[in-house]
């Protein structure tokens, strides 16, 4: 059987299509339990729970190690793919591993970077569910880039802080707990690292929150002042949902609209 490289790539790209979808949201599903795999690992676990979830992780690397070699081998132009902004965090999802074989020390710290691999999925209607509207698209989006920052930060400033301040930082939910006060620069003091790496990740942390929330929001509120000033009015051809209240074609497909009395 010949191996279409076309199909390959349209395959991993698509969301429309039964295959599509179910690759797509297979490999959307293995990134969150690889996800979760990280956080439970935080955790005492009896040896032999842990070993299986290492060995399930490993089977979840190989996986995507697949999976990018397929989408090189498959792309138009394999240097752009290498270079473009989804080939490098899928890289990032699975070096860290490989390298962790030699023991390179902190090298392991990239692997919590494996949660931004949902990003390319959030631009889909087809995994917001009912979701169908421009505004709601991307109010999930801003939801989804706020959480990926906080998990990122935590689990870096866990791997950091756990061997030398494992009291304050003994479990995933205490480096979540301290990312998200320090991200909204609440700053309790309560949990304070004592590592340099770490209090260079914590001023990260709050150069980040305070430029990114702030931002986050404001477009969040830009958003529905707009959408407070239109009305709702279908199009039946793109499905967008507000238009202005004089529009008589759709702004986003030109589409006319069903004027409304």
């Amino acid at each position: 059987m010949v191996i279409n490289r076309e199909k390959i790539e349209f395959y991993l790209k698509d969301l429309e299509t039964p295959i599509g979808k179910v690759i797509n949201l297979s490999i959307a599903l293995l990134v969150l339990v690889s996800s979760g795999i990280f956080v439970a690992e935080t955790y005492q676990l009896p040896p032999d729970a842990r070993l299986e979830l290492r060995a399930l992780d490993t089977c979840i690397l190989i996986i995507f190690a697949v999976e990018y070699l397929l989408r090189l081998w498959s792309a138009e132009d394999p240097v752009k793919y290498i270079f473009s902004f989804y080939a490098v965090i899928d890289l990032i999802a699975i070096l860290p591993s490989f390298i962790g074989l030699v023991d390179i020390s902190y090298i392991r710290l990239l692997r919590w970077f494996r949660i931004l691999r949902l990003l390319r999925f959030i631009d889909r209607k087809f995994l917001i569910g009912s979701i169908s509207n421009e505004d709601s698209l991307i109010f999930a989006r801003i939801l989804f880039t706020l959480f990926a920052i906080v998990f990122i930060f935590s689990g870096l400033i866990y791997q950091v802080e756990h061997p030398a301040n494992p009291q304050n930082f003994n479990t995933f939910l205490d480096a979540f707990y301290f990312s998200v006060v320090t991200m909204t620069t609440v700053g309790f003091g309560d949990v304070i690292p004592i590592s340099e790496l770490g209090r260079l990740l914590t001023v990260l942390m709050i150069l980040t929150g305070v430029a990114l929330i702030p931002w986050q929001v404001g477009d969040l509120i830009r958003r529905l002042v707009k959408t407070a000033n239109q009305i709702e009015n279908v199009c039946l051809n793109c499905g967008l949902a507000f238009h202005d209240t004089d529009a008589v074609f759709c702004k986003r497909c030109g589409k006319e609209l069903k004027i409304k009395n």
